[in-house]
């Protein structure tokens, strides 16, 4: 195995690691799940730094590690659309680098997606009474996951100038 790898190996286990970390310091929980967190920054500086695949396969880590110590599990299909999944997708901020902010909403949006179908399918019973499921699942989800993203923006504007001197 070469250094370039490896280096992807290692820096992709810490960013997985981080991320686990940092989803215990949740500046505000939801009542059925979801928290605002800074938890996306390592997996973002990551796939920017690595590309897609790379990003892809740390964001997948994150997820099971999630998944594995404290998930939150309804059905099999549910547990992959909110951990690996939900997390796997923030790799495609890569494919978006310029505006650097373009890229971290699509990879926010796409776990926002997966985490709307996710609330539709498995959690329609805590939508109030004649109110649209899809909505409900919108409304919920983008109420922790975009203050997670503004967050993560400012983070990563912050921390990103500086990787580019050292990469």
């Amino acid at each position: 195995m070469n250094n370039r790898k490896v280096r992807i190996l290692v820096e992709g286990a810490m960013a997985a690691a981080l991320a686990l970390a940092l989803s215990y310091v949740r500046i505000w929980r939801m009542p059925q799940g979801g928290s605002i967190t800074l938890e996306n920054v390592p997996l973002f500086l990551f796939t920017l730094r690595w590309g897609l695949k790379a990003g892809l396969g740390a964001g997948s880590v994150a997820g099971l590690l999630q998944l594995i110590l404290g998930g939150y599990v309804v059905h099999p299909v549910q547990a992959l659309l909110d951990y690996p999944m939900a997390f796997s997708v923030l790799g495609l901020a890569s494919l978006c680098r310029r505006p650097l902010w373009a890229g971290l909403a699509l990879g926010a949006l796409a776990r926002f997606l997966c985490h709307v179908l996710s609330g539709v399918v498995f959690f329609a019973a805590y939508a109030p009474e004649s109110t649209n499921v899809w909505i409900y699942s919108a409304v919920y989800n983008g109420s922790f996951m975009l203050p997670s993203l503004v967050l993560s923006v400012v983070a990563i504007y912050m921390i990103w100038p500086r990787l580019e001197k050292i990469s």
